[in-house]
């Protein structure tokens, strides 16, 4: 039995040989570590990313079968993407930087953590119309006909599971606004917010669609939001479920029509008050499942929703940190976790620096023996 044949088993709620070990990758900063350390080759440490070669190289290394996050999509946001420029350096050694997005950010050379939001220029509908409306566009060259070509061409020999990335129905339009700029937009004024929200949608339904007309057999279909913080989400359910309840469904419905029935999305935070508009309209795999400060959340949304809601992710990752006692902790959570089916251990977000080699390596071979 394969990787996809595992994962398609056990979100299915069907038998499996053994547990996949699955997971979400690594900070910049702790491959630097374990090159360092003399655990890795130093070549490892750099050009890594979710599911390339270096990524391959690294699972057989550690005893990884494959990291979830493993997706392909069209050209699905802002086209051309604003370039990155240097707009200032500060007295403290950060960086005033405009992102690809458009975003003014302070940005610590250097290092790879989220940096501050510092200006942003989607501020009113002329900045809208004049400088993000044309890179919301659709165009033919969004989709490389020859990549979705050779997807089809090696359906039949793929061993891991590859998902279609379908975008972000307002993640990403946060990450243009910024969390000031979202949380004005809102209220001085809302229709403009509600056009960027539909126009960016339409344009991420219309490469899922056409990139699917060339190849299907994708294994999950995926979403990135972020939207959720300690707290909560960053908007109101009501809001959220206005703007964006009728894209997923729309997107949602489109993979299930070629086939793609295993829907995840990507939010950390507290979750529990956007799900149900997420379950609601066809999104039904939690991933990565943080656990920060509030403990699992995967149990309780199982007990909403029953079995449809699936999951990939749960595993506190900061136990890498610690001891083998710890890691046996999160094992043995784990094992709870996978006994009520439909769910996949994962840890619940990149794996950060100061994580310990020999324990990420221990937790990967143990997690293959959970009983199923």
């Amino acid at each position: 039995m394969n990787h996809r044949e595992r994962v398609k088993q056990i979100l299915h709620y069907g038998k499996a040989d053994r547990m996949p070990a699955v997971h979400f990758g690594y900070w910049d900063e702790l491959l630097v570590e374990w090159a360092e350390q003399g655990h890795i080759p130093a070549d490892l440490a750099r050009g890594l990313w979710d599911g390339n070669e270096k990524d391959r190289e690294l699972d057989k290394i550690i005893g990884w079968d494959f990291n979830w996050y493993t997706t392909t999509s069209g050209s699905i946001r802002l086209d051309p993407a604003f370039p990155r420029v240097v707009l200032e350096e500060l007295p403290d050694g950060f960086l005033r930087v405009q992102n690809p997005e458009g975003l003014i950010e302070r940005v610590r050379p250097g290092a790879s953590s989220i940096p501050a939001e510092d200006d942003y220029q989607l501020k009113d509908r002329e900045a809208f119309e004049k400088l993000y409306l044309p890179k919301m566009q659709w165009k033919e060259e969004r989709i490389n006909r020859a990549h979705f070509e050779k997807l089809k061409a090696e359906d039949s020999i793929r061993e891991n599971p590859l998902g279609l990335h379908l975008g972000s129905v307002f993640g990403e339009i946060r990450n243009m606004l910024s969390v000031i700029g979202m949380s004005y937009l809102m209220c001085d004024d809302y229709d403009l917010l509600v056009d960027i929200v539909d126009t960016y949608a339409e344009l991420q339904f219309k490469c899922a669609e056409e990139s699917l007309k060339i190849y299907s057999g994708y294994d999950f279909a995926h979403y990135w939001e972020d939207i959720c913080f300690t707290n909560g989400p960053l908007l109101s359910p009501m809001m959220f479920e206005e703007l964006c309840a009728k894209h997923y469904k729309k997107r949602n419905e489109l993979v299930r029509d070629y086939g793609i029935d295993v829907i995840s999305l990507d939010c950390d935070g507290v979750t529990k008050a956007l799900l149900p508009t997420w379950f609601e309209n066809g999104v039904n795999t939690m991933f990565p499942i943080e656990i920060g400060t509030w403990g699992d959340q995967f149990a309780p949304a199982r007990d909403t929703f029953g079995k449809g809601m699936l999951g990939v992710g749960g595993m506190d990752k900061t136990a890498f940190r610690k001891d083998k006692a710890a890691v046996d902790q999160e094992l043995s959570r784990m094992a709870k976790l996978a006994k009520m089916g439909g769910f996949i251990p994962c840890p619940d977000h990149r794996i950060m620096p100061g994580s310990k080699f020999e324990l990420v390596k221990y937790y990967a071979e143990e997690i293959k023996k959970i009983q199923l």
